[in-house]
């Protein structure tokens, strides 16, 4: 490709609407540009990365087994309603309607549309098990589009899905697609952990992995082990439980009763150590949430974080949200900041860290004042015990003896799922087994994110010039780039290397543009192609210098030992 004839508008300015360094350099670098809010157009080079991409992903969907389908977009709401996700989904989904008012949404996922199709399609054991998927634009009504092509109302995304006669079928095919996802990612030139992780509202009855690309930007906290190979998003992560100390009666009877302390507007855990010259450790946190719409507490303690996910999988809760400051005053007769277990008349959730207290100090559920000497188990219930808080790096791992947790930032490029029964129960796509009988098959699902792969990469792959494009991705594998196109000599042997490279099969993208040298190395640094072949004051000598963008390396060549170069 000659560049005096490529649609590349590189940008020498930041953008001001980018957040992270993948939005800046791909919006500098003239990869892509912003439509809408979360609405990208993917320009040339963007797309081809996009396309290699795809590619990569094809050939190893299709290594595995899986076939590849193309569905509709656009899908009927009664097929969410009958899954029973058209309402749980939420404002994410985008919704329309048709001239005669029949209600659709874009989709953005297949689950319903894939199950339908099978269930019309297949109904013998005898056609199973099949896995389907697609590389296909998706849509979520996305309330704060971010990071460029991380956050996202329109993105692409391969999606497939698998259907079994029974479990063991389903953690094959699993496996399978796990290490399937390994290999596109390690092709792809990625960074990344799978990591254990919440199924979320795709839901389903078995496990499900996450891969995250690891980078600093990363929405998503993974906590992995020093000595072993355990890692988990922070929402799935837990640690080794302590060992629990059982509080006898005779021991409790050597404790002091629960006694009041005069606490005049502290309400924050901070101020309440500062006003008590004691530690975070030495509280529990009470929380009041609403669980499907009837209070219930959480007990934490003082120094860490509740996992809402936990809760709501350990109650599984339809709706959960924080109480606000009225039913807080109505559950437990005071302000929010002074709310304790003591004497509390709904259902208490106790953190096993909790229950492995001594005693406490707790909220009196009376204005300015709070207990100590709050003993869990005599003081309070302990029927409902159980892991809900976040891990603490430097937890003790849960797998080995050894090892403790460490915390990275990572961004999602891939998921797969467990789905079990969720979906084709619901909508019904059974099969016969060979007694005749009608059985349920089992489902799996599989994501990736291709779009968001392109921003993991800039991200993982970059300097302070520009991009780094591993050559698996890279819109092009060589840069060529004579110092002037006035000068005939270097232009004859610049034309002469684009006509050889091409031959063997190189993606090559010559800079004929009439610049100053200064611009042309700019813009060559901002787009980050593997290699940069210089054609300059040596090419009558018939010498040129190679650069390889990932590590800078110059090499003063010949035609045919660049050729060499190229020749794997």
């Amino acid at each position: 490709m000659r560049q005096s004839t490529l649609l590349l508008p590189t940008l020498r300015e930041i953008p001001a609407e980018a957040d992270t360094v993948s939005h800046q350099l791909l919006l500098r670098a003239g990869f892509i540009r912003q439509l809408a809010a979360g609405i990208y157009t993917y320009l040339p080079l963007g797309l081809r990365v996009l396309r290699k991409l795809e590619q990569i992903v094809r050939e190893e969907m299709d290594r595995s087994g899986a076939q590849e389908l193309l569905m509709p977009a656009m899908q009927p709401a009664e097929l969410w309603k009958e899954s029973g996700r058209y309402d749980l989904y939420g404002p994410e989904l985008v919704r329309l309607q048709d001239r005669h008012q029949r209600e659709f949404t874009l989709g953005p996922t297949h689950e319903e549309v894939i199950t339908t199709l099978i269930r019309q399609e297949i109904n013998s054991y005898r056609k199973l098990p099949v896995n389907l998927y697609q590389i296909q634009t998706k849509f979520r009504y996305e309330r704060r589009p971010r990071f460029g092509l991380l956050r996202g109302r329109e993105f692409l995304m391969k999606d497939a899905y698998s259907f079994d006669t029974d479990w063991d079928g389903l953690n094959r095919t699993y496996n399978t697609m796990f290490e399937t996802y390994q290999r596109i990612f390690q092709r792809c030139g990625l960074r990344f952990r799978a990591v254990e992780a919440d199924a979320g509202t795709i839901g389903g009855e078995g496990g499900t992995h996450e891969f995250m690309a690891l980078a600093d930007i990363g929405e998503d906290t993974i906590a992995s082990c020093t000595c072993c190979d355990y890692a988990a998003n922070l929402e799935k992560a837990v640690s080794k439980a302590p060992v629990r100390m059982e509080n006898s009666q005779s021991a409790t009877d050597t404790l002091p009763t629960p006694e009041h302390i005069h606490t005049p507007g502290i309400r924050t855990i901070q101020d309440l150590t500062n006003h008590l010259h004691i530690q975070a450790t030495d509280i529990i946190k009470t929380l009041i949430y609403l669980e499907d719409e009837q209070p219930v507490a959480i007990l934490i303690r003082g120094d860490q974080d509740l996992n809402e996910i936990k809760v709501i999988n350990y109650l599984n809760a339809v709706t959960f949200q924080m109480a606000d400051a009225q039913t807080v005053k109505q559950v437990t007769g005071a302000p929010v900041g002074f709310a304790g277990p003591y004497q509390l008349q709904i259902r208490v959730l106790v953190d096993e860290q909790v229950a492995n207290m001594r005693t406490g100090i707790t909220g009196a559920n009376q204005a300015d004042t709070h207990l100590k000497h709050i003993v869990p188990g005599r003081d309070f219930t302990m029927m409902d015990t159980g892991d809900f808080r976040n891990v603490s790096e430097g937890d003790l791992c849960p797998v080995c003896n050894d090892g403790t947790l460490v915390f990275h930032r990572g961004i999602e490029i891939g998921h797969i799922f467990k789905l079990g029964k969720k979906y084709s129960e619901k909508l019904q796509a059974t099969f016969l087994d060979p007694q005749g009988k009608e059985q349920v098959m089992i489902m799996g699902c599989y994501g990736i994110g291709v779009s968001r792969m392109l921003s993991a990469l800039v991200e993982q792959h970059h300097d302070d010039q520009g991009m780094k494009w591993p050559s698996s991705v890279a819109p092009y594998q060589v840069h060529i780039i004579p110092i002037s196109v006035k000068d005939t000599t270097q232009m004859q042997l610049a034309e002469h290397l684009y006509l050889l490279l091409q031959d063997k099969g190189i993606e090559v993208l010559m800079d004929d543009r009439d610049e100053r040298p200064g611009v042309k190395f700019k813009d060559s640094d901002l787009i980050g192609l593997p290699y940069r072949i210089i054609v300059g004051k040596d090419a009558g000598e018939g010498f040129v210098e190679l650069v390889e963008r990932a590590d800078g390396v110059k090499r003063r060549l010949s035609v045919e030992e660049v050729l060499s170069v190229f020749e794997n």
